[in-house]
């Protein structure tokens, strides 16, 4: 049974140490008292150092939410892996919001780097994929995200392939109020992300990632997500920027049949 995951990814807010440690202090006892799953803040960089001493002696994990491939050199503002290594456990990494830059950055031949370095400094990714609302309209889904989930998995060892996390974004559901339905989201990550993995490494290995489902989740809907047999969590985020992210995370073990 693959261990639920719940992320909150809280973008360009709570940058500020004090505020996002004030924040930490509010939700961190209820929050790692919950048990059945993985819980992890991902908070702006500022913040990132604040946070993990502040959850220093809890079991929630942190997380960053973009890094660099490269170890170090002339990248002004970026921030290597081996600078996060002792701050997090995770790292997003090929964020919708960010591929949509056109950055070169953020290209699927990039995410793939990004990913082959957080596991090589012992990060986790979590490795964004999502269509976008044409795509989805012109039947491209399932060749669109399954070749995202090739590309950014390329060169990986099954073993590799099998530390991940994907979050299963749709583009269309970001920030917009308008989720997937439960059901076309399993399907979707039943067909063309675990269809791309087992083609890559085999069912044991597509069997054997964890897979979140991101895009306007809410304490009201998440159970629906979590009771689907491949959805395995959720990168939440307005959400998790309010102190009922821990109810989230509960009715999300609950849901998942997880002890808590």
């Amino acid at each position: 049974m693959r261990q639920p995951i719940l992320a909150a990814n809280w973008k360009m807010s709570l940058g500020r140490p004090d505020e996002a440690v004030t924040f930490v202090r509010r939700i961190r006892h209820p929050l790692d008292e919950t048990f059945g799953a993985d819980r992890v803040l991902c908070p702006p960089f500022t913040a990132l150092a604040a946070v993990a001493e502040a959850l220093a002696a809890t079991s929630i994990r942190t997380g960053a939410q973009n890094m660099h491939w490269e170890k170090g050199g002339a990248h002004t503002g970026e921030i290597a892996p081996g600078m996060l290594a002792r701050l997090c456990r995770f790292v997003i990494v090929g964020h919708s919001e960010r591929r949509a830059t056109g950055s070169a950055l953020e290209t699927d031949r990039a995410v793939n780097l990004k990913v082959r370095a957080a596991l090589a400094h012992g990060l986790t990714p979590i490795v964004c994929v999502g269509e976008s609302l044409a795509q989805r309209e012109n039947g491209e889904t399932h060749a669109f995200v399954g070749g995202q989930v090739t590309s950014a998995f390329s060169g990986l060892s099954p073993g590799e392939a099998s530390r991940c996390v994907i979050a299963y974004e749709p583009v269309w559901a970001i920030g917009t109020g308008r989720a997937a339905t439960p059901v076309e989201a399993n399907r979707t990550i039943a067909l063309s992300l675990r269809g791309a993995l087992a083609e890559s490494f085999g069912e044991s290995v597509a069997q054997a990632v964890r897979v979140q489902y991101g895009g306007s989740v809410t304490v009201d809907n998440i159970a629906g997500f979590m009771e689907m047999p491949e959805i395995d969590g959720a990168l939440v985020g307005g959400a998790s920027l309010k102190p009922d992210f821990v109810e989230l995370v509960r009715r999300a073990v609950r849901a998942a049949g997880r002890p808590h």
